[in-house]
């Protein structure tokens, strides 16, 4: 069976958001199983694609947007 092909991506992060990846990483992780920070941004699109899928809350699409609205302005500084 052939291999599932995958796109690579490369991203701009804060220092904040890395140790957010490290910690997740860390304890989603198990002494059976590491799990790496590309693992939890891949869990993150998935459920983040989930809950919009389903129909997002009152509110969600606005906190998303907040958020990344607040990110768009560290990147201007």
């Amino acid at each position: 069976m052939p291999k599932k092909e995958r796109k690579r991506l490369q991203v701009v992060i804060s220092d904040e958001q890395d140790a957010l990846l490290t910690r997740t990483a860390y304890e989603l992780s198990s002494p059976e199983r590491l799990i790496s920070k590309s693992e939890v941004v891949r869990l993150a699109i998935e459920k983040i694609a989930r809950e919009l899928g389903e129909g997002p809350q009152t509110g969600q699409i606005e906190e998303y947007r907040a958020i990344l609205g607040h990110e768009g302005d560290e990147d201007e500084g």
